[in-house]
């Protein structure tokens, strides 16, 4: 997966720094999305950051970026509010449709996600929003700053502690807040919405997701977070947000469903120590979705082959496992006998030609004829440690299953006594 460092300028010249995610390699650009980070928070955040590279892995790719003042960004943070805020997000706008496409989906966290909604009428291309954990309102911050008050009343300026940093605003901040006071805006939405909250959220309570939800026409969904905080730090927490998130914006969207979704959007049951392997569309004939109990990944076939080249190719996927399994093991081993070891590369690769391959007949059985593994290992090591080392490659789990020649058993699916 790429990761594309974007510099642009807001409304007053400033340049603006974000991370354009986008897929890996092998899988398409459907669609591109604008994510807005969280009041004070940074494109770098856990939620942010991990919830676009979740979307971009399922094929949209994420322009994530700082606002005015934070994070890698230019300017005063102080001379920021909520409506410079939203001006940003129609920068960033701009500049993905100049480099790249106009974006199609706009998902915000938090503050950001209130954003989203006061942009989103701005922005022609739009076809979906999405919140997470966002107030209806902008005024809703106000009660972060309440404490300020008297200084600012004072002073015109005040310093505030919001999470772990200090931060300095201006009276400004207050007053145009108060202009976003009503929820107005969201009823003229015109877009599909979807929106994420979880019960136990104690930064911006559930109720204001009700407020977004009664304030907003048809089409529009909510999606209860259960047991996630307000911040999303559980890993898990962010990839239920993506893979939600790409199946219900597909909807709208007009992506038409490749990767890692079968074409009920819904990943098949999968017990410990199996795997499933399913077809996922007609269109792309090798294309197959692989499933374990935890993940998911996909195999093609290059297009010379007739494949759509979205996926690693089986042999790909069994040089893969050899490989990862290699490097496991002499790790391991490293690590128990105290081997100072900074570095393991294994690079594999088979011998026989791939189209040979597909041809499979019962006359001309598949069969590997070579598999070359070469490994590098970076450290300060003996002959002898390294002559060990070779040695201990060559024991690896699946190493050994390769060199036992298993049988196969191949029975349809009624006849498995287990299910």
């Amino acid at each position: 997966m790429a990761r594309i460092r974007l510099e642009f300028p807001n409304a007053n010249g400033q340049t603006l720094v974000g991370l354009l995610e986008t897929p890996p390699e092998r899988v398409p650009v459907v669609r591109y999305a604008l994510f807005a980070h969280c009041f004070t928070c940074s494109k770098d955040v856990a939620a942010t950051s991990r919830i676009s590279r979740a979307l971009a892995e399922r094929g949209i790719a994420v322009l994530r970026f700082d606002f005015t003042g934070l994070g890698n960004s230019d300017g005063d943070f102080a001379n920021t509010n909520f409506s410079s805020n939203v001006q940003d997000l129609l920068a960033a706008a701009r500049k993905l449709e100049q480099d790249f496409e106009a974006p199609a989906l706009l998902v915000g966290h938090s503050l950001g996600g209130a954003a989203v909604l006061a942009a989103a009428p701005q922005l022609p291309s739009v076809q979906a929003v999405a919140t997470i954990a966002a107030p209806a309102t902008a005024a809703h911050v106000k009660h972060l700053l309440t404490g300020a008050r008297d200084q600012l009343a004072e002073r015109g300026e005040a310093e505030v502690q919001i999470g772990y940093r200090r931060f300095k605003i201006r009276q400004q901040l207050l007053d145009d807040l108060d202009r976003y006071a009503a929820p107005d805006h969201i009823r003229q939405l015109g877009r599909p919405l979807l929106v994420f909250h979880s019960p136990l959220d104690t930064i911006v309570d559930i109720s204001e997701a009700a407020k977004i939800y009664q304030s907003a026409l048809h089409p529009k969904s909510f999606i209860s977070l259960d047991k996630a905080d307000h911040m999303l730090t559980n890993r898990e927490d962010a990839e239920y947000v993506a893979e939600t998130l790409v199946a219900w914006a597909s909807r709208y969207l007009g992506i038409k469903r490749h990767g890692f979704e079968t074409s009920t959007g819904t990943a098949p049951k999968v017990a410990a120590n199996e795997v499933v392997v399913t077809e996922i569309d007609t269109d792309t004939p090798f294309l197959r979705g692989l499933y374990t109990q935890r993940h998911q990944w996909q195999a093609d076939e290059p297009k010379p082959a007739g494949g759509s080249d979205l996926g690693p190719t089986p042999y790909e996927l069994l040089l893969m496992a050899l490989g990862a399994c290699t490097s496991m093991t002499l790790r391991q081993y490293a690590k128990r006998h105290g081997l100072t070891v900074d570095d393991i590369e294994v690079t594999l690769s088979h011998a026989r030609d791939h189209a040979e391959d597909c041809a499979v007949s019962a006359e001309r059985p598949v069969k590997l004829d070579r598999i070359v593994q070469r490994i590098d290992i970076h450290g300060h090591l003996s002959a002898l440690e390294r002559e060990r080392l070779l040695e201990v490659a060559e024991r690896c789990p699946v190493h050994r299953t390769l060199d036992a020649n298993p049988r196969i058993e191949t029975r349809y699916i009624e006849d498995d006594p287990k299910r």
